[in-house]
């Protein structure tokens, strides 16, 4: 059955009849039969009658409606959408299966909440996430998380290779820095004492390191033993670089810690170039062989020199201000608290309360040592005495180098500009802001898996979840610039706002979404996402 509407005219003017008919087939023939004239009816019951014959079920405003569930939907839905944008989902694995939906589930908390495994496969119950992912609330769910975990490793070297062909090219430059994490427990093979990046004193640890474009934007990642020192970490980047990614030349941009000699042999050899940095030591060597002169920077606050002992390599010398105002001062609080607590020492040696040589010696070394002034302070400590005096030549010697830094590379000036090269190198503080965002942000640490692989799976997890991130928080810059009260995290907050509501009104149940408010609908548009 359904309402048809007919129209005539008659002496101008036209007569429109709204009929209730039945349409059916004879003999081959359609034919209509007409039920009964609704034309007398208001309009709006006449479009109730043509609504609920297509099926539209309608209640009773005085019946009794009921929120059955609310589920927070609006940052799922941004983050899943971006990642879907980006065909991150695609590039995991081309097929929809069920370790796929878990990695993308994983990747969503973590970019959200982060924290455990068992709180990932919690918080979900209270999103859409089940709904939009087709995911187990039910039983063991945290199993079913590792499970997908051993099978996101086990596709580690495809996906990033695909990150590699799809962000970096022939000729580019790639930046590669190091950091690590603690571990909780001490049966990870991967655990060991090394450099403590994390502060935590007496944690086993483990490094890693993350290989991204100039832009910061994180391609490959990969973990080391605990103890593991930088230099050795170059090595197999370069091995990926090649055999992996198919590259025959790009330039390598690493720390000065990291593109030692020998690394830098690794790279010549593999017919890759490289930007690092001088060290301090260097530096002084090039000003003390005359052959840094800081009257050129009197105008500019850039020079290129070249030294004999680096053969073949360019060194573009770079000063700034505001770093060597920084160091200038940060040096002079560092002298003040030293020199104030030798001084209470001394007072209590000359007072005969402090007599033994060796005595004195421990209590001055505690000092120096934490303030780490020792080299600028002249000592002398016998029985019964102490003295000290500032080098004052020699710390006036170490701040006409203040804020000046040297970037090291053999790539020809032709190719490479004196500009560009320090831009490349400058580059790094994108990777390392990739590296705090994993740490902190992300929560990839504490770290309490137990097998290698886990833990492998746990830092590649992370960075997927951080190339995300990168390209949401990229999309995002105009409104977090504009609306400077609030960060990334507040943003998603927000979102978090939209909820996805289960209506009950006389037993039939709907869903019904938060409408986006004007905040909303900037993110979305920022994110170049539909509304929810």
């Amino acid at each position: 059955m359904h309402v048809a509407t007919t129209r005539r005219t008659y002496k101008g003017k036209t007569y429109t009849t709204y009929l209730l008919r039945h349409t059916y087939r004879e003999g081959g023939k359609v034919k209509h039969r007409t039920l009964a004239n609704l034309s007398h009816l208001p309009l709006p019951t006449i479009e109730l009658v043509k609504r609920s014959l297509r099926g539209e079920v309608f209640l009773s405003a005085s019946e009794d409606l009921r929120i059955v569930a609310s589920r927070s939907h609006g940052a799922v839905y941004a983050v899943l959408g971006m990642i879907r944008k980006l065909g991150l989902d695609r590039l995991i694995y081309s097929r929809n299966t069920g370790w796929r939906r878990l990695v993308l589930a994983m990747v969503i908390v973590r970019i959200l909440k982060g924290g455990s495994k068992l709180f990932a496969s919690r918080w979900w119950r209270g999103t859409t996430l089940p709904e939009e992912l087709s995911l187990p609330t039910e039983g063991k769910v945290v199993n079913h998380l590792y499970e997908a975990m051993d099978e996101l490793l086990s596709r580690q070297e495809a996906i990033q290779k695909k990150l590699a062909r799809r962000h970096l090219q022939e000729g580019c430059l790639v930046l590669w820095d190091l950091t690590s994490s603690y571990l909780e427990g001490r049966t990870c093979s991967l655990a060991a004492f090394g450099k403590n990046r994390d502060g935590k004193k007496g944690k086993r640890q483990f490094t890693y390191g993350i290989l991204a474009d100039t832009e910061g934007r994180p391609i490959a990642v990969e973990a080391f033993r605990g103890n593991m020192s930088e230099p050795l970490t170059v090595r197999p980047q370069i091995e990926r670089l090649q055999k992996e990614f198919g590259f025959g030349h790009v330039v390598f941009v690493g720390d000065r810690g990291m593109v030692v000699k020998c690394r830098i042999e690794d790279l010549r050899k593999a017919g890759f170039s490289w930007i690092t940095a001088l060290w301090a030591k260097d530096i002084q060597r090039l000003r003390d062989e005359g052959l840094l002169q800081l009257g050129l920077f009197d105008e500019r606050n850039l020079a290129e020199v070249y030294a004999p002992w680096f053969p073949g390599e360019r060194l573009i010398v770079c000063r700034n201000p505001l770093v060597a105002e920084e160091r200038r001062r940060k040096r002079q609080e560092l002298l003040s608290a030293t020199v104030n607590g030798l001084a209470k020492i001394k007072e209590r040696v000359d007072a005969g309360r402090l007599k033994k040589a060796k005595e004195i010696a421990l209590r001055v070394g505690k000092v120096t040592s934490r303030w780490r002034m020792a080299k600028h302070i002249e000592l002398v400590i016998d029985d019964g005495r102490f003295e000290y005096r500032l080098k004052e030549e020699q710390i006036a010697r170490e701040a006409e180098l203040d804020g000046i830094y040297v970037i090291r590379t053999d790539v020809v000036a032709e190719k490479l500009p004196a500009e560009a090269a320090v831009r490349g190198y400058k580059s790094l503080k994108f990777v390392e802001q990739d590296i705090r965002d994993t740490k902190t942000e992300l929560e990839l640490r504490p770290v309490f898996h137990r097998l290698e692989d886990r833990v492998r799976g746990h830092a590649f997890l992370c960075l997927l979840a951080q190339y995300v991130r990168w390209h949401m928080m990229r999309a995002l810059e105009p409104l977090l610039a504009e609306e400077k009260e609030y960060s990334f995290e507040l943003l998603m907050e927000h979102l978090e706002t939209i909820q996805r509501n289960t209506m009950e009104i006389a037993g039939q149940q709907f869903n019904l979404t938060t409408q986006p408010d004007e905040l909303h609908r900037r993110i979305f548009a920022h994110l170049g996402l539909p509304l929810p």
